[in-house]
């Protein structure tokens, strides 16, 4: 079997498609389009029925992407490895990061990590879908309270909390000791909320516990667009703690508190039965350094 067939073949299975594989890997669709058609005559069975709009594979052509897509990635994987001797980090990067975090620090990590390393074709994705490293051509997907999965292995890169915040102007609730008797409050909620939410959340500097519950001014399917409801005064949200920090320094938003809820945990993942390669490893590298001690550089939750 034509190990090069057999590569191009679950390129196109990967991806969906000849156009969209032979955009994500440079090559042309009548390329990959011959080489898969070598393949199936090699083998005498056809593995892509032809002529949809959407490419569909055969019983046969899903069975071998399933038995191959695994050893295949180990393969290249540890052939870039020798190649580059593990140590120079050199090739196409992909990383798909959740929008918040694409936007308040990937951006910085990814400059100082392009001029550290001119070889590397870094491209970071920013989306709050759930990636598959193997499905989408993801080296690394970073995900925030990720579930186990024996497929994915990564570490711990940072720690978030989320806050309730509201412009400066805006009324701080009375507090009540009992949920049936929480305040109301004017809130920017996510497009999704139960209709009996209550936050609760602790005052800075170790201040008393209060719950609120908050009645909708709007909802808002993006975080990016509550924080910039929240900064007009349109009313509290619970955001983020990185997505606010600046804000929260600057005084252009009041913190009432911390939620109550457990730490938010922000990991990068890769897929487990590859080998690490030196451009994912300096990655990883640059995150701890932007990360120290799982913190965001320069960010506080808390005003000083």
């Amino acid at each position: 079997m034509d190990l090069q067939a057999l590569t191009d073949f679950a390129l196109v299975a990967t991806h969906g498609g000849f156009g969209r594989a032979g955009r994500m890997s440079g090559r042309s669709k009548a390329t990959l389009s011959r080489r898969v058609a070598e393949l199936e005559q090699s083998l005498g069975v056809r593995l892509i029925e032809r002529g949809g709009q959407r490419l569909r594979l055969t019983d046969e052509g899903r069975a071998l992407h399933e038995r191959t897509r695994g050893p295949l990635a180990d393969i290249a994987e540890a052939g870039e490895v020798v190649t580059l001797g593990a140590s120079v980090p050199r090739g196409r990067l992909r990383v798909s990061a959740p929008l918040v975090l694409a936007h308040v620090a990937l951006a910085r990590v990814a400059a100082r990590f392009a001029r550290s390393f001119p070889e590397v074709q870094l491209e970071i994705v920013a989306e709050d879908r759930k990636a598959d490293p193997v499905e989408d051509g993801f080296d690394l997907v970073i995900r925030v309270n990720p579930s186990p999965d024996e497929r994915l292995v990564g570490r711990r890169i940072l720690d978030d909390q989320r806050v309730v915040v509201a412009h400066p102007e805006f009324a701080l609730p009375k507090r009540r000791a009992k949920d049936a008797n929480a305040p109301e409050v004017k809130a920017v909620l996510p497009s999704r909320t139960a209709p009996d939410l209550l936050w609760r959340y602790r005052a800075p500097r170790g201040g008393a516990e209060t719950t609120v519950r908050p009645v909708p001014a709007l909802r808002l399917s993006s975080l990016l667009m509550a924080r910039e409801a929240v900064l007009t005064g349109a009313g509290a949200a619970l955001l983020p703690g990185l997505l606010v920090a600046d804000d929260l320094r600057t005084g252009r938003l009041a913190l009432w508190g911390m939620d109550t809820g457990p730490v938010v945990e922000i990991w990068a993942l890769r897929n487990s039965r590859g080998l690490v390669g030196a451009k994912v490893r300096a990655f990883l590298d640059a995150l701890d350094e932007a990360f120290p001690d799982r913190v965001l550089a320069g960010a506080t939750a808390e005003p000083e």
